[in-house]
């Protein structure tokens, strides 16, 4: 069991951080995101005590456990809220003043923007391009065919890119 909990330990710290932004992206609640990715990983680690090894993509299915509590919190508060990356910061020791503010102002219409489109180009959006998730990832996530998760990301960019006009 000692092995099992090591190997559990290791996913626990290459994934916390991932799953906490996501969740986090989508109740704007640090204290709600804080509860829910450690529960992620509670259950999480009960599926892995039973199935061990049996687990193909770890990454998928934390982040499937990660969509079915955030399904159930909304179902619980009765309403659902959106993103927001306020605490979102880019931070390089080399930029000027004038860097910074012109990156804060350029991730500022980039969350008005996000805030605008649907759930679904949402997630895409942050699992393709934050979290670097790949095709078939997605495809697993979210239980489309690889070719239809294409067409999301390139549907999603219109979208993002669309609402960036009008910010």
């Amino acid at each position: 069991m000692s092995n099992l909990r090591k190997e559990y330990s290791d996913i626990y710290d290459k994934y916390i951080k991932k799953i906490y932004r996501f969740v986090f992206l989508k109740v704007k609640s640090q204290e709600i995101a804080q509860d829910l990715s450690s529960e992620v990983f509670v259950r999480g680690w009960q599926a892995f005590k039973e199935q061990g090894k049996k687990i193909e993509n770890i990454q998928a299915f934390l982040y499937q456990i990660a969509r079915n509590l955030l399904a159930d919190h909304y179902r619980q508060t009765a309403k659902v809220r959106f993103v927001s990356a306020d605490y979102t910061t880019v931070v390089d020791p080399s930029q000027t003043i004038e860097q910074k503010a012109l990156i804060g102002s350029d991730l500022e219409r980039v969350k008005a923007a996000l805030a605008n489109i649907n759930e679904t180009y949402r997630e895409v959006i942050v699992w393709y391009y934050l979290e670097e998730l790949k095709v078939p990832e997605i495809a697993k996530l979210t239980g489309k065919s690889e070719p239809a998760v294409r067409v999301v990301i390139h549907r999603a960019l219109e979208a993002l890119r669309g609402e960036l006009g009008k910010v």
